[in-house]
């Protein structure tokens, strides 16, 4: 591995405003020295259907950027008390690759924001597909953001500093975790 770490950052929502995508882009302001961050677009990723035997080039496009990532950054929407579908679809396709390459054994930190609660049932929900795709979640520290009590603009963007010191938190967490991990 090389002395600088690359994340990935992805968000299930796939709205332009959305508060999710906005903590990634406040993960993105708080990396540690030496760390970049790029966020996938999901917006033309086809659902996964065993059927299609030729890959997208969307989904190509993502496997590249998951390939050469050290580390993931879920921004966890919830819909109906789960994970949002863009999310878990992007995740299907890739861990269908052989011996799941893309995702096994990656470092992970979950975030997300969303009604009162902040996301918190469908990022445990999410831990539990963690567990099956043999990611790596950190345990602490746990970003949970209400987006509709002022700590978003209307772009989405996340405005509370409280919550950007603890994203960055998180961002430092993931980092040392990734580096530990590799000697």
């Amino acid at each position: 591995m090389s002395s600088s770490l690359r994340f990935l950052g992805i968000a299930g929502s796939l709205r332009r405003a959305s508060t999710n995508r906005g903590l990634l882009r406040a993960a993105q302001a708080a990396l540690p020295a030496g760390t970049t961050m790029e966020i996938a677009d999901l917006n033309d990723i086809p659902f996964y259907n065993a059927d299609i035997t030729e890959k997208p080039a969307s989904v190509q496009r993502v496997f590249a950027q998951l390939a050469q990532a050290d580390a993931l950054v879920l921004a966890c929407t919830e819909y109906n008390y789960s994970l949002a579908p863009a999310l878990k679809n992007i995740l299907d396709w890739a861990s269908r690759e052989p011996n799941n390459g893309l995702l096994a054994g990656k470092h992970v930190a979950l975030m997300g924001a969303g009604g009162g609660m902040g996301t918190s049932r469908a990022q445990y929900h999410l831990r539990q597909v963690c567990v099956f795709l043999d990611l790596r979640p950190l345990n602490k520290p746990e970003v949970f953001a209400n987006a509709f009590a002022g700590a978003f603009d209307s772009e989405g963007n996340l405005v509370d500093e409280k919550l950007k010191g603890l994203v960055g938190e998180q961002m430092k967490a993931l980092s040392a975790a990734v580096a530990a991990a590799h000697g």
